[in-house]
C-alpha cells in the first residue's frame, strides 16, 4: 500500500569560509524557526522569506572541543551541528529504509556551501552518509537474533553525462557505464560493482577508496569535480525468518553538482548551445523538478522529462516516484554570494512541493526462494501420490527428483551468494588496508607532495613519495624511479625532484611549466616545507617536508582557493590593489568588487586549461583574464559595476573577441568535450575536422568596445563653447587615445553663438530653445591600430534622452584618423530636467574597435525625432512632445495647444498695458534732461557689466577645463608593480610636483575669478558713484 507525501526540504547556512572573513563580508541571511530571509546587499530594504521543513543555522554561535567537534558554545544554543543536523534527517531516512521504503537524501548548493561537509564531513565531525551507516549497523547488531541483514554499498559518479564507478577495480571504458531500463528495477546502471558490507568501518574505508578512484578520473578526464555529481547507493535487505518476511530498501544518498548561477549583468546569449552535457543532468533536474511542482500545484503536465538525462533517470524513483526523499540546500550566508543563494532558495521552494508514492518493497531474490519451494513442496506431493497409486514409472520417478534436486541446489545457492560476496570483499579490504597502512608508514619517513584539489573532499587523497635519489615527475612511468601523474600541460618528463642529504629540489625539464609558490621557475628551486607547486596547467600540490620539519601546524589553510589567491597576487591581482584602486578600504569594500576578485581567482585556471587545450589542439588562440570597467565611469562620474570579461586573440591573424563570464565558462566545457574526442579518447583515429561554426574556439568578429572618455556638459547651461581633448580610457585604465571634441552652442540653422549670447544664470534657459552641435575632430595615438593596421575605430554616444545610442562614421588603418563629425541637437523648450543634466552629467563618448570582417555599428534612428528644417535630433521629451503637438496642428489642435494660445493671448494683454505704463513713464522721464541721460548710462552699464561677468566665467570654465584633466591624471597616477625603492622614489618626486602644478592651477583658477569678479564690482561702483 503506497503512501502519499511531499518532499521534505531543509537549509542549513554554513559560516563564512577565510575569504569571506578577509573581505569583510556581510551576512545577509537571517532565521527565525523555519523561515530563511535573505537580504539584497545592493538594496538592503529588498528581502525575501521562505519557510522550509527544517532549518539548521551553523554560521555562528560554535566552539571547538577537545575533541575536535564544532558544538554550541552555549548549552541549548542556535547552532545546528552535526548531530543535530542528523538527527532531523538522517534519522528519518535511516528509519524509512528499516521500513522497507526506499529513501533518497539530496544535497544541492552552490560549490563551496558546505554540501560535503553536511554529506560526508571533515576530519571527526562525521557528515550524513558514515553516520547514517554507522547508526545502520549499531541497529543490526542489536536486532541480529530477530533478523538476518544484507548491506550492498555502490559508490559512483555522473560527469559529462557518463557514468564511472569509482569502486571498480577493472579499467574504465571511454564512455563510461550503460544506464538501462528493467520492468521491475526501472533504471538501473549496467555493470555496477556491489560490495557487501558487514560493519561501519568498511563502508569508509570503501568510501576512502571512491574518493581517490574520483580523484583520479577528475585529474585524468581533465575534469572539475564540482560539475560532476555523486551517488552512494547503499542497498539493505532484511530477512525476518520467524515471519517468512523480507524487506529490500535502497538507500539513495546524493552530493549534486555545484548550483552556480551566472550572474545577468555582462551574460549574452551563446551561439553555441547553452549548458552542454556537462551542465545537462542539473539543467533536466530542474526542469523535473518544475513539472513535478506544477503538477502538485494541479496544472496540467504533459511531459516529465526524467529521460533527459542520466541523473534523472537514476534519480526516477525519489522524485515522484517510489521513494521517501529529503533535500538538504546549502547555503553561503555573505553578501557577494547574493544571488546563487536566492536561487538556491527558490529551487529549494519548488522541490518542497513534489509528492512521492513510496512502497514497501518485497525481495525479489526472496520471492524466488518462496517460488522454489512452493514447487519443491508440489514435487514431493506428486512423488507421494505415484507410490501410493502402485502406476510409478522410473522415468517419472528420476524426472521429478532431478527437478527436485535442482531447486533445492538454487535455495541453497541463493542462500550462500551472500557469504561468498563477503568473503571476496573481505580479500579486497584486507589488500587495501596494507596499501593503507603502507602509505602511512612511508609518510612519517619521507617528504611528499599531495594533491589540493578545489573540493576539499578530494584533496590529499594523492601522495607522491619523495626519497633519497632522484625521482622523474611526469606522464611517463616505464621507470622504476618515475612518479606518473596526469593532467593537462603535463610532459613525459616533467621535472625532476632530487632528495640529497636531507634536502629537496625540484629542476623542471625545458619546455615544461612548474610554479613554486606563485612564481614561475626554470632552474633548481630548493623546496622548503608547505611550498606549494604547479605542475602544468592546473595540477595543484602541497609539498610537506621531512617529519623533523613538520609541526602542528594546521596545513587546511593551503586550500586551493589559497593557490589561486597566490596566483592572481603574482600577476599583480589582490583584493588590496583593487580597493587601492577604487579608493576603498579592505574592510570596507564593495561587494560587486569582492565579486569580482572572486570570480577572477575562480576563472584563473579555467583560462590556464583553456590555453593549454588550444596549444594541444592546434587553435592557435590565446586567453587572458580582464576585469572590465576597472577605472571607468558613467555619465555622472560614477563607477561602473566590475565584471569579469576574457580577451581571446588569434595568435596569427591579431583577430580579437571578448567574452563575458557566463560565455566562457559554457565555451570552456565545449572545449573539454572535444579535447575528449581529438586528444583523450581519439589518438590516431582518423576524425574530420570540426566545423568552424560548431568550433568553441572561433566565433564570428564583432566590435569591441576599447574604453571611453567624458566630455562634460556643464558649460552647455551657460551657452559656453567647449573644445577639448579628453584622454579615452580602458577598462583596465589603459590611455587608448586622445580624442579632440568640441561642444558649440548655435542657432536653429547651426551657426555658433557669440559672447553677447553667454548667460549667466542657467535657468534663464528654461522654457526656451536651446540648440548646439557635437563636433567630433580627430582621434590621435589610437593604440587599437597601432596594434594592427588592418583595424579601424568609431565613436559612439547617446545625448540625455535620445533612446538609440548614435555612431560616427567609420575609420580604417590611421592611427591619428580626422573624424569630422558633427551632429546638432535641439531641445524645443528646456526644462528642468534637461538643465539639471547638463549641470551635472557627462557626455560618454565610448570608442569601439573595428576588425576585417566585423560589421560596422550603425545609428538606427527608430524613435528619433528631427526637426524639419534644420535636420536636428530633438532631445528632451517636453520639448519633443511640443513640437510634435505643432507639427500635427491644424483644424484640431490639442488641448494642450489651446491653452498654450491662451496664456499667449493673456501674454499680449498684459504686454499692451505694460507699454501704455512704459510710454507714461518715458513722458515723466523726458521732463528731467538730466535723469533721462542718466538712466540712459545706468542701462548701459549694466549691459557692460553683464558682458565682463560672462567673460570672466568663461575664462574660468576653461581654466577649470584643464584642472579636471590633471585631477583624472593624477587619480591614474600609480606606481609600477615592478618598481624598486629607487622607482618608489622617483614616483613619490613625481607624484609631488604632480600634486604641487595642480594646487596650482586651481589656486590660479580660483584667484583670478575673484580679481576679475573684484574688479567689475568695483569698476561698477566707482560709475555708480559717478552717476548718483
Amino acid at each position: 500500500m503506497s503512501s502519499k507525501d511531499c518532499v521534505k526540504v531543509a537549509v542549513r547556512v554554513r559560516p563564512f569560509n577565510k575569504r569571506e572573513r578577509d573581505a569583510g563580508s556581510r551576512c545577509i541571511i537571517s532565521m527565525t524557526s523555519n523561515n530563511i530571509s535573505i537580504q539584497d546587499p545592493r538594496n538592503q530594504p529588498n528581502s525575501r522569506t521562505f519557510t522550509f521543513d527544517y532549518a539548521y543555522w551553523s554560521h555562528s554561535g560554535f566552539t571547538r572541543n577537545k575533541d575536535g567537534l564544532f558544538v554550541p558554545e552555549e548549552t541549548g544554543g542556535r547552532y545546528a551541528d552535526q548531530a543535530n543536523v542528523f538527527q532531523g534527517l538522517g534519522q528519518g531516512i535511516l528509519d524509512n529504509a528499516l521500513q522497507g521504503y526506499n529513501a533518497t537524501l539530496l544535497a544541492y548548493g552552490q560549490t563551496g556551501s558546505g554540501k560535503s561537509y553536511s554529506m560526508v564531513g571533515y576530519g571527526p565531525n562525521k557528515g550524513l552518509i558514515p553516520t547514517l551507516c554507522e547508526r545502520l549497523f549499531q541497529f543490526f547488531r542489536s536486532t541480529q537474533d530477530s533478523r538476518q541483514c544484507q548491506v550492498f554499498f555502490s559508490m559512483l559518479e555522473i560527469y559529462n553525462e557518463q557514468v564511472i564507478d569509482l569502486l571498480s577495480k577493472a579499467s574504465r571504458s571511454s564512455g563510461g557505464l550503460r544506464v538501462r531500463e528493467d520492468q521491475q528495477r526501472g533504471f538501473y546502471v549496467e555493470g555496477l560493482r556491489r560490495v557487501p558490507c558487514d560493519n561501519a568501518v568498511q563502508v569508509e574505508q570503501l568510501m576512502e577508496q571512491g574518493t581517490r578512484t574520483r580523484t583520479t578520473v577528475a585529474t585524468h578526464m581533465n575534469a572539475n569535480s564540482s560539475r560532476s555529481h555523486m551517488l552512494i547507493i547503499v542497498q539493505l535487505k532484511q530477512i525476518f525468518s520467524k515471519e517468512c518476511i523480507t524487506k529490500q530498501s535502497n538507500i539513495n544518498l546524493v552530493d549534486l553538482a555545484g548550483s552556480e548561477r551566472q550572474r545577468s549583468s555582462g551574460s549574452e546569449a551563446d551561439r553555441l548551445k547553452e549548458g552542454t552535457a556537462i551542465n545537462l543532468s542539473l539543467t533536466t533536474l530542474g526542469n523535473v523538478i518544475s513539472a513535478l511542482a506544477d503538477m502538485a500545484l494541479g496544472k496540467k503536465v504533459v511531459h516529465i522529462p526524467y529521460r533527459d538525462s542520466i541523473l534523472t533517470k537514476l534519480l526516477q524513483s525519489a522524485l515522484g516516484g517510489n521513494s521517501r526523499t529529503v533535500m538538504i540546500a546549502t547555503l553561503s550566508p555573505a553578501d557577494i554570494c547574493y544571488e546563487e543563494s536566492l536561487s538556491t532558495l527558490r529551487y529549494a521552494e519548488r522541490a518542497k512541493r513534489i509528492q512521492n508514492r513510496a512502497v514497501v518493497n518485497e525481495s525479489p531474490t526472496e520471492r524466488l526462494v518462496k517460488e522454489l519451494k512452493a514447487e519443491n513442496a508440489k514435487l514431493l506431493l506428486r512423488l507421494s501420490r505415484l507410490g501410493q497409486e502402485g502406476r510409478r514409472s522410473d522415468d517419472e520417478t528420476k524426472e521429478l527428483r532431478r527437478l527436485l534436486t535442482h531447486n533445492e541446489l538454487q535455495i541453497r545457492a541463493i542462500q550462500t551468494l551472500w557469504e561468498q560476496h563477503l568473503q571476496e570483499a573481505l580479500k579486497d579490504w584486507e589488500t587495501q588496508y596494507a596499501t593503507i597502512t603502507q602509505e602511512r608508514r612511508m609518510m612519517q619517513m619521507h617528504p611528499y607532495i599531495m594533491n589540493v584539489n578545489e573540493d576539499a573532499q578530494l584533496s590529499g587523497v594523492v601522495k607522491l613519495f619523495i626519497q633519497d635519489g632522484d625521482w622523474d615527475i611526469g606522464l611517463a612511468d616505464n621507470s622504476p624511479r618515475a612518479l606518473s601523474i596526469r593532467g593537462l600541460g603535463i610532459q613525459d618528463k616533467h621535472a625532476v625532484f632530487s632528495n640529497h642529504q636531507r634536502k629537496v629540489s625540484i629542476t623542471p625539464v625545458s619546455g615544461s611549466k612548474v610554479i613554486v609558490n606563485g612564481m614561475s621557475v626554470s632552474k633548481i628551486t630548493e623546496l622548503q616545507h608547505l611550498d606549494r607547486l604547479v605542475l602544468g596547467s592546473n595540477s595543484t600540490y602541497l609539498f610537506i617536508g621531512f617529519p623533523s620539519e613538520r609541526s602542528v601546524e594546521d596545513w587546511s589553510r593551503y586550500d586551493y582557493d589559497y593557490f589561486q589567491s597566490e596566483l592572481a597576487a603574482a600577476e599583480g591581482i589582490h583584493i588590496q590593489s583593487l580597493c587601492d584602486d577604487q579608493g576603498q578600504k579592505p574592510n570596507q569594500t564593495d561587494p560587486s568588487l569582492l565579486a569580482v576578485f572572486y570570480d577572477y581567482i575562480k576563472l584563473m585556471p579555467m583560462v590556464t586549461e583553456a590555453n593549454q587545450m588550444s596549444k594541444e589542439l592546434k587553435k592557435g588562440v590565446e586567453f587572458k583574464l580582464e576585469i572590465k570597467n576597472l577605472a571607468m565611469s558613467d555619465s555622472k562620474g560614477h563607477d561602473l559595476e566590475k565584471e569579469i570579461a576574457v580577451r581571446v586573440t588569434s595568435v596569427e591573424s591579431k583577430q580579437v573577441w571578448m567574452w563575458s563570464k557566463a560565455k566562457f565558462v559554457n565555451r570552456k566545457f565545449l572545449m573539454e568535450e572535444v579535447y575528449q574526442q581529438e586528444v583523450v579518447g581519439g589518438e590516431g583515429a582518423d576524425r574530420a575536422p570540426l566545423p568552424r561554426d560548431r568550433d568553441p574556439f572561433w566565433d564570428p568578429l564583432e566590435p569591441l568596445h576599447l574604453g571611453s572618455a567624458h566630455l562634460w556638459l556643464q558649460s552647455l547651461a551657460f551657452r559656453i563653447p567647449l573644445e577639448e581633448q579628453v584622454e579615452v580610457v580602458g577598462p583596465e585604465g589603459t590611455e587608448e587615445a586622445i580624442l579632440q571634441a568640441q561642444l558649440v552652442p548655435c542657432s536653429p540653422m547651426g551657426l555658433p553663438l557669440g559672447e553677447d549670447d553667454i548667460l549667466i544664470d542657467p535657468s534663464e534657459l528654461l522654457g526656451k530653445r536651446l540648440d548646439f552641435q557635437l563636433v567630433l575632430d580627430q582621434c590621435c595615438g589610437l593604440r587599437w591600430v597601432k596594434e594592427a593596421r588592418n583595424r579601424g575605430v568609431q565613436i559612439g554616444f547617446q545625448m540625455f534622452d535620445c533612446p538609440q545610442p548614435l555612431y560616427s562614421p567609420a575609420v580604417w588603418h590611421n592611427v591619428n584618423p580626422l573624424l569630422d563629425h558633427r551632429v546638432q541637437f535641439t531641445a524645443l523648450r528646456t526644462s528642468q530636467e534637461l538643465l539639471n543634466y547638463l549641470q551635472s552629467n557627462a557626455l560618454v563618448l565610448e570608442l569601439w574597435g573595428l576588425q576585417e570582417g566585423c560589421s560596422e555599428l550603425v545609428s538606427f534612428m527608430d524613435g528619433v525625432k528631427m526637426t524639419q528644417e534644420e535636420e536636428s535630433i530633438i532631445i528632451d521629451k517636453i520639448s519633443a512632445s511640443e513640437n510634435l503637438a505643432v507639427e500635427t496642428g491644424g483644424s484640431h489642435l490639442s488641448s494642450s495647444l489651446r491653452a498654450l494660445h491662451q496664456d499667449l493671448e493673456q501674454l499680449r494683454n498684459a504686454n499692451a498695458a505694460l507699454r501704455k505704463e512704459n510710454s507714461a513713464l518715458r513722458d515723466q522721464l523726458h521732463s528731467a534732461k538730466n535723469g533721462v541721460e542718466n538712466n540712459r548710462g545706468r542701462h548701459d552699464r549694466r549691459g557692460s557689466c553683464d558682458a565682463e561677468f560672462a567673460k570672466a566665467l568663461k575664462v574660468f570654465y576653461h581654466g577649470m577645463t584643464s584642472v579636471r584633466g590633471q585631477l583624472q591624471r593624477l587619480r591614474r597616477h600609480k606606481p609600477s608593480e615592478e618598481a624598486d625603492l629607487l622607482g618608489l622614489r622617483l614616483f613619490v618626486d613625481e607624484h609631488a610636483y604632480l600634486l604641487k602644478d595642480f594646487a596650482e592651477h586651481l589656486e590660479q583658477c580660483v584667484t583670478t575669478l575673484k580679481q576679475d569678479v573684484a574688479a567689475i564690482v568695483r569698476r561698477k561702483r566707482e560709475k555708480s558713484g559717478i552717476w548718483s
